[in-house]
């Protein structure tokens, strides 16, 4: 969530910065030819700013991901492993009470 948050107020922060730059270049005593100039190269400018940070945080992104499955994989093959070692002391505990339950029956019989 917290990355989250900072990426919106990443991204604010530059578009503010954008609008800024181009308000204060629109306002400058050039010539058109220039002053569209200086707007594009500033936007460009942006553009490739907000790439980096966009690539970056599809980075950490992939990276949390990735952290994550290999935890949950690793939690699922423990949890796996704690049911066959109980599956067979359950098997086991059965199994003699099976036999009790026909040595029981056979006396009765008797």
């Amino acid at each position: 969530m917290s990355d989250n948050n900072s990426s919106n107020t990443l991204v604010a922060v530059l578009a503010g910065v954008a609008l800024g730059a181009a308000a204060g270049i629109l306002f400058a005593p050039d010539k058109g030819d220039k002053t569209r100039g200086k707007i594009k190269n500033s936007f460009d400018d942006k553009k490739d700013e907000l790439k980096d940070k966009f690539e970056h945080l599809s980075d950490q992104l992939k990276s949390k991901f990735a952290k994550s499955k290999v935890d949950l994989e690793s939690s699922f093959d423990s949890l796996i492993s704690k049911v066959d070692d109980n599956a067979d002391d359950i098997i086991s505990t059965l199994e003699k009470k099976l036999d009790e339950l026909k040595r029981t029956a056979a006396s009765y019989k008797k």
